[in-house]
């Protein structure tokens, strides 16, 4: 079958697949500007009137059921499809029941309707069906289009990203979406690269995983874990800036997200991490990005018991004993003193945090009566 004998659906504007295109070629190397919302179906998307099943186990079970009846009609076009999931409930992620209906059908007719509904498709409920249906197949010509579609990530990350897992070189595939996607579907493509093993990918994920959102969070201790990371941060070569400031990340993040990813607490290499970044930290050029990203994990080393931190006493304090030391040098105190910060942000850090711990750099913090 043929793609170029498929018409486009009645009425068509602009596909989801061309408005990802379109932006992506604006954005080449950078994630699309606010996930690439609003997408061109919005303001028919905010009219459906499909509700999700309450039952669990039952969600995607009428998606299903509409694909047995469209694949057991021999005569039926991926056309037809179009409209066909306005007013039901699509999962954004991999579904049993989507999935056992592709695989009762002809692989070759499954990969032709995906292939179609991704391309054509300007309802987001017909665009992930489709995605859904490559995610079953394993041909690697489809990985340029469901990188495309996954660009949408908040929508079409997590079923791009297991579509993409599936196929050879799915791990390169994986790490270019990943360095052009954020929010939510950062979450999803970093996750899937995470379970999909080291290769290439590793190197990039050691450096540039977190990206600042609140939402590392949920990854940051795959992160970590998947990259060996103590292993890293401890080798004698290859440590670098970017190895260095990405391990304060992680562990500024891992710290403080607790109820939504892994903790220090639960980093078995906690203490050993901890002790090689102020290390390395005490030997690189003073910002106050540093500063802060240090001074932040110091703050949480303190106000948590150490067993909450993954340390015994004795290594929390000295781990944190190292930290001042670097804090309250000179140069790292005119780093911070001479940053660009918003004002908001220095106020709350100087009154909240460094008078507690007694800086330098803040020898009279705001809201400090003496």
């Amino acid at each position: 079958m043929s793609e170029t004998t498929e018409p486009q659906p009645l009425g068509s504007r602009t596909t989801l697949f061309q408005h990802a295109l379109r932006l992506h070629q604006q954005n080449p190397d950078a994630p699309l500007p606010h996930d690439g919302e609003p997408y061109p179906d919005d303001e028919h998307f905010r009219g459906r009137r499909s509700r999700p099943q309450k039952d669990t186990r039952l969600r995607g079970a009428d998606v299903a059921a509409i694909l047995d009846r469209h694949f057991g009609d021999p005569d039926a076009t991926p056309r037809e499809l179009a409209d066909a999931f306005h007013d039901v409930a699509v999962p954004i992620h991999q579904n049993d029941h989507i999935a056992a209906a592709a695989l009762r059908a002809d692989r070759r007719r499954v990969r032709h309707t995906g292939r179609w509904l991704v391309r054509h498709s300007t309802d987001r409920g017909a665009a992930l069906v489709g995605l859904a249906l490559l995610a079953t197949d394993w041909a690697e010509e489809d990985i340029p289009l469901i990188q495309t579609i996954g660009l949408l990530s908040n929508t079409f990350g997590p079923l791009a990203a297991k579509a993409l897992r599936r196929r050879t070189g799915g791990g390169q595939a994986l790490l270019w979406l990943a360095q052009r996607v954020t929010g939510w579907g950062r979450v999803y493509i970093i996750e899937e690269l995470c379970e999909y093993g080291h290769g290439a990918g590793r190197a990039w994920l050691l450096r540039h995983a977190c990206d600042g959102d609140y939402l590392n969070g949920y990854f940051a201790g795959k992160v970590a874990t998947a990259t060996h990371l103590h292993e890293a941060i401890t080798n004698t070569g290859g440590i670098d800036d970017d190895l260095i400031d990405h391990t304060g990340r992680l562990l500024h993040t891992m710290a403080h997200c607790n109820g939504m990813g892994m903790t220090l607490e639960h980093y078995p290499p906690a203490p050993i991490v901890l002790a090689a970044h102020v290390a390395h930290l005490s030997r690189q050029t003073p910002t106050a990005n540093r500063y802060v990203n240090a001074a932040l994990i110091v703050d949480r080393l303190t106000t948590k018991a150490p067993e909450q931190c993954g340390c015994t006493t004795e290594q929390r304090d000295e781990i944190v004993r190292q930290y001042l030391a670097v804090l309250n040098r000179q140069d790292w105190c005119a780093a911070i003193q001479a940053n660009d910060r918003d004002d908001d942000f220095a106020s709350w850090f100087a009154g909240n945090v460094a008078n507690r711990l007694h800086l330098r750099a803040f020898p009279n913090p705001p809201g400090d009566d003496r």
